[in-house]
């Protein structure tokens, strides 16, 4: 009995409750209200996934027969019936150079998926060979005070992948550094939140493309003569400047929020103005401030990927570009890929940012 008290603490620690609820339902120790916990929490959404599969795979059967019955249309009206069944043999033998180019089904984007890792797999090889090969050159290169031999081939999916995490967190800080600070001190007073909030509603709404090509005529005048990443510089300002704004505003809304009570014991004890913002405003805002966190990463999710799509930079949203250009039989299915990959990643950044709220502040916040 004890082993077993112990067995669901360690689970549930672990993150792992749903074991205990199978174990209940498995052994007749699951009540009414157990059930139907089981049901909403395990069941259904299961029965989703496996509903959303299929109804995708109809739709991309659907369409991909649409497709072919005009390419042989196509054929019959321009070359005679001789080529409509010549085409029509070809989409059957399942030949590359005549496959409908539509939606692709879940099995194709599933190969895609796992020649993406194979091709990362030869990626990392090729890079390791490189540097073995170069790594007594350099070695001289460095000691003689000059730049090192780089790795210049394409970069993997994976590597890409980890291009935008950076990008998008060195976004997230530019816009935390900006944002939290000047919330504060626009909430501390009533007059400077007037005096500015049309600035603020008029910069908010605008979009990735203007602040993108604002930011590179800064950056490439200040850059003009410097060996920095100017692709790398560019991406993240303009990710920070776009989504700064709920966390400006949230922050500045939390901070002139804060109880008039918890001011007026900071003016008994005596408090001088910054330790007021950090031991008494800033703790009172962390809510509010913490929602605007989530939004902002969220928002610089978003548009880093529209941002690497315009300024053609290293990372997801090039990766999508690229293969739209490429128009070959499995880009669909690499696109749908990155999009799966873009949504479960902005969910987990989600996840994270909700989890660090509710650690620090008083308020839980539920996982919507």
């Amino acid at each position: 009995m004890k082993q077993s008290i112990t067995l669901n603490r360690v689970t549930k620690f672990m993150g792992l409750g749903f074991l205990i609820t199978l174990k209940s339902l498995f052994t007749g120790e699951l009540d009414k209200e157990g059930f139907k916990n089981f049901l909403r929490k395990i069941v259904v959404p299961i029965a989703s996934i496996f509903l959303f599969i299929g109804l995708w795979h109809m739709g991309a059967k659907s369409l991909y027969n649409i497709e072919a019955e005009y390419k042989i249309e196509k054929a019959l009206t321009e070359q005679g019936q001789e080529a409509a069944e010549v085409m029509r043999a070809c989409i059957a033998s399942g030949d590359v150079s005549c496959q409908p180019n539509t939606l692709p089904s879940p099995a194709q984007v599933w190969e895609s998926y796992k020649t993406l890792l194979r091709d990362h797999q030869v990626i990392k090889a090729d890079k390791v060979a490189f540097a073995e090969k170069t790594a007594a050159l350099n070695a001289k290169r460095v000691a003689e005070g000059k730049d090192p031999i780089t790795y210049t081939g394409r970069p993997s999916f994976v590597d890409q992948i980890f291009t935008s995490l950076k990008t998008v967190f060195a976004g997230f800080l530019l816009a935390l550094v900006i944002a939290v600070p000047i919330g504060v001190i626009i909430g501390l007073s009533k007059t400077l939140r007037s005096s500015v909030n049309w600035l603020i509603q008029i910069f908010k709404p605008v979009s990735p493309v203007v602040w993108l090509l604002l930011v590179f005529m800064i950056v490439k005048t200040m850059t003009k003569d410097s060996n920095s990443d100017s692709a790398f510089i560019i991406s993240f300002i303009s990710v920070g400047l776009c989504s700064m704004w709920a966390t400006l505003v949230n922050t500045a809304m939390g901070v002139a929020s804060v109880d008039k009570d918890y001011i007026n014991v900071a003016k008994v004890l005596k408090l001088g103005p910054v330790q007021k913002v950090f031991k008494v405003i800033l703790p009172s805002s962390l809510p509010l401030i913490f929602t605007g966190l989530r939004i902002t990463l969220s928002v610089a999710w978003m548009v880093l990927i529209a941002i690497e799509l315009l300024a053609q930079s290293p990372g997801l949203g090039s990766f999508v570009w690229e293969e739209f250009q490429n128009g070959a039989i499995d880009s669909n299915s690499k696109i749908i890929v990155a999009m799966f990959v873009i949504g479960g990643i902005g969910f987990l950044l989600d996840r994270i940012m909700l989890t660090i709220q509710n650690t620090v502040s008083f308020n839980k916040t539920s996982g919507i």
